[in-house]
């Protein structure tokens, strides 16, 4: 069974032991009970791996994005609200700015999924230096995986890290990922991105969409720490791994750094951020399916479901009622066929998504469809995306 390993105290139980206490190797923010004071203070360790790639200097990326990577340990309650008995859970984060703003994952700083989110009671960012200060959760992002932190910064030598472009990204570019992987803070690692545009987990039931996919070693406690470019420009945060065997098999995934900007921009005005919803399900069409359909297009989103209520039901977009299994895969057919969103073809599975992800709640949209054979437009004024749900 293959597993995606980002969440505390569920496909992941890799502890490490500081101090008093214990920590989960936050990714990765797995937690551990017991009884906790205040994160042990133990000085960092500088673990290095470097691979030789053509023209990539690992030791130049390294030496000038380190110092702006930080470790992260969280704290939360017990079930009597006191924190003997609570949990703790530990991640990476970068420093993004000299006001002391921290970006990490949203799942290092709290516990749960969708609707029933907690944050924790308490936050502290350990910098390279030896320094470790509690931050304040400014607001988190579940559905870009997101938290932004902020740390007084005052008396604090504080190394912002450079931001890229995910949009110059191409398969096969050499990336480096900087983190505290199992505790081993300053640890670097490195790679090359291995597929760009991938569909992965959150902390809702949606998909964070244009996830960079690589090869470079991450473990549990990489979460949230950066993933580099040549130029040590952050282009992504590290957020799960793809594994069978509970350990970095090779292939893992980092939320693109244009998804980063935009949550931050929103958590740093309300501590909380929205996206825009439509309210479907669908099956990606393609060139034989639409073939055994008799459809007019090889292209496009198949829709298999739409939510009562939601934007796609106001304006009467159609799911399918027939079902069928072709190429041993089941196909429920009979519905609307979603060609563009706003004159943008759908080809690739996560065109739909990520189109009406770069709109928001209240814009209106117009969808072209094949229904019956036939090519319309329909406007739909997409709504808020909820915090659980489809």
């Amino acid at each position: 069974m293959t597993h995606l390993q980002w969440r505390r105290g569920g496909v992941l139980a890799t502890l490490i032991i500081v101090g008093v206490g214990a920590f989960g190797c936050g990714g990765d923010g797995d937690t551990t009970t017991g009884a906790q004071t205040e994160p042990a203070k133990e000085p960092p360790r500088e673990v290095v791996v470097q691979t030789a790639i053509s023209g990539f200097d690992a030791v130049d990326v390294y030496r000038r994005a380190a110092p702006g990577v930080v470790t992260v340990s969280s704290i939360f309650r017990g079930g009597d609200g006191l924190l003997e008995g609570g949990s703790a859970g530990q991640g990476s984060g970068f420093v993004l700015n000299s006001g002391g703003e921290i970006v990490t994952n949203a799942h290092v700083v709290t516990q749960g999924e969708g609707a029933n989110l907690e944050e924790a009671d308490r936050v502290f960012v350990q910098f390279p230096d030896r320094n470790e200060v509690p931050a304040e959760i400014v607001g988190f992002d579940p559905f870009a995986d997101v938290a932004l932190l902020r740390v007084e910064p005052d008396e604090l030598d504080l190394v912002p890290l450079r931001l890229g472009d995910d949009a110059q990204l191409e398969v096969g570019e050499p990336v480096a990922a900087i983190g505290s992987p199992f505790g081993e803070t300053q640890s670097l690692s490195v790679g090359v991105v291995s597929a760009l545009h991938r569909g992965v987990q959150s902390l809702t039931q949606f998909q964070i969409e244009n996830a960079i996919q690589t090869d470079a070693a991450i473990n549990p406690g990489n979460s949230g720490g950066p993933l580099l470019d040549a130029e040590a420009r952050v282009i992504g945060i590290n957020q799960q791994i793809e594994t069978r065997s509970n350990a970095n098999a090779g292939v893992g995934f980092a939320v693109p750094v244009s998804a980063i900007e935009r949550s931050v921009a929103q958590l740093r005005e309300d501590g909380r951020a929205e996206y825009a919803y439509i309210g479907v399900s669908s099956t990606p069409v393609w060139p034989q399916l639409a073939e055994r359909l008799g459809l007019g297009t090889d292209h496009g989103a198949l829709i298999s479901q739409v939510v009562s209520g939601s934007p796609a039901d106001d304006a009467e977009l159609r799911a399918g009622n027939d079902r069928l299994t072709f190429q041993a895969r089941p196909v429920r057919t009979g519905g609307d066929v979603i060609l563009a969103i706003d004159g943008k073809r759908v080809i690739e599975p996560s065109d739909l998504a990520r189109y009406i992800s770069a709109h928001r709640p209240g814009d209106t949209i117009t969808v072209e469809i094949e229904r019956d054979g036939e090519t319309q437009e329909i406007e739909v004024t997409l709504g808020t995306r909820p915090a659980s749900g489809s």
